[in-house]
């Protein structure tokens, strides 16, 4: 497993499953960790890595931009249900406001995160479809 702060291509070992257009870049062990998860977890039918764009206004800057979730993925879950979901990987120091504290980067990430998601949250609405931001807690209390 890559360090923590690693970054590379994936080596894809189930390439029927991947729908991504370019091969899936990590940019962290958390994201490696997912990867890996994705590809090979049996109840994940498909999966792609950064694949969707999502139009948003950065309250920071006010200009009009695009937020790329993660990942995409589409399982089967336990009583066989197509599941389709838009997944977000970001460190619970930018997600939960209470982890967030007095950095100045953190805080801003924190803004500018919450519009992306509330746009996300939105396209997903519309396309009948789920989103859902995952923490380091998340990945490795259930990966």
């Amino acid at each position: 497993m890559p360090s923590k702060f690693a970054r590379g291509k994936f080596a894809i070992k189930h390439p029927e499953k991947y729908v991504g257009t370019k091969t899936p870049t990590y940019r962290s062990s958390w994201e490696w960790t997912f990867m890996n998860f994705c590809d090979n977890n049996k109840s994940i039918v498909k999966w792609a890595s950064e694949a969707i764009q999502i139009p948003y206004r950065d309250p920071l800057t006010a200009r009009q931009t695009v937020y790329v979730p993660d990942f995409f993925i589409q399982y089967l879950d336990k009583k066989g249900r197509m599941i389709t979901e838009l997944i977000e990987i970001k460190p619970a120091s930018q997600t939960i406001l209470e982890r967030v504290g007095k950095n100045k980067y953190n805080q801003a990430q924190f803004i500018k995160n919450q519009a992306k998601w509330k746009a996300a949250n939105a396209w997903c609405h519309q396309q009948g479809i789920k989103f859902r931001i995952l923490n380091e807690n998340d990945i490795f209390s259930q990966v």
